[in-house]
């Protein structure tokens, strides 16, 4: 089992955290966790990228000048590509990028990404966590007696409106909940710290795909 130490909010060491070592994910999931960080990457683009051809500019259907008989090139129309102010080629129009990922695909891209968070040491395990007021200076506190880093990722059981309101003015600070942590998050982060509640809630969906549940990739 891989040993975790269970701190408190002054950074005391409280206890330990034994995360099993058959819930790690470390020898697949590689290709699984590259497709899903593109497709949430994809998802995050807006599409509203615009350009007009040369149907929707604007400008008249004459011939600028003779077919024949001038010496020029011929040409059809001002609103051709090929003049200053006329249509763009093959430009870009407003699309959706996003991309369905299978839901089993999801899960062990999860897996693999915080099973190598867990390995790497990042995780620190809090006991719980107790604001006696939602201030950022108890955030702030809080990321110095744990010895974190500016990027830091809360993860809680279930949500906490003090704790968002606290963290809220740190831009480098997210709070998110067990259930709802996704693998792009986990990645995103220098630092994770999880409170040995919401440990359990990860290391059961961690164990959906330890349990076979889950396709191999």
């Amino acid at each position: 089992m891989s040993t975790l130490a269970i701190r408190n909010m002054k950074g005391e060491v409280v206890g330990q955290y034994e995360w099993p070592d058959d819930r790690l994910v470390l020898d697949r999931g590689d290709a699984a966790l590259h497709q899903v960080v593109v497709a949430h990457l994809a998802a995050c683009r807006a599409g509203t990228h615009n350009t007009r051809g040369k149907g929707e500019v604007a400008g008249s259907n004459r011939k600028p000048w003779r077919q024949k008989g001038t010496g020029r090139a011929r040409a059809g129309y001002r609103r051709s590509p090929i003049w200053r102010g006329g249509g763009v080629a093959h430009g870009p129009h407003p699309r959706d990028y996003t991309v369905e990922v299978p839901r089993k695909m999801a899960r062990l891209a999860f897996a693999r990404a915080w099973s190598s968070r867990v390995a790497a040491g990042d995780v620190v395990v809090l006991d719980s966590v107790e604001l006696p007021e939602p201030k950022t200076r108890h955030v702030a506190a809080m990321q110095s007696a744990l010895g974190l880093g500016e990027s830091c990722l809360f993860v809680v059981e279930s949500p906490q409106p003090a704790l968002v309101r606290a963290a809220r003015n740190l831009p480098r600070v997210a709070v998110v909940t067990a259930r709802e942590l996704d693998a792009y998050t986990v990645l995103k982060y220098g630092h994770i710290v999880a409170t040995r509640a919401a440990m359990d809630v990860l290391a059961e969906r961690c164990g959906e795909v330890t349990a076979g549940k889950a396709v191999e990739s």
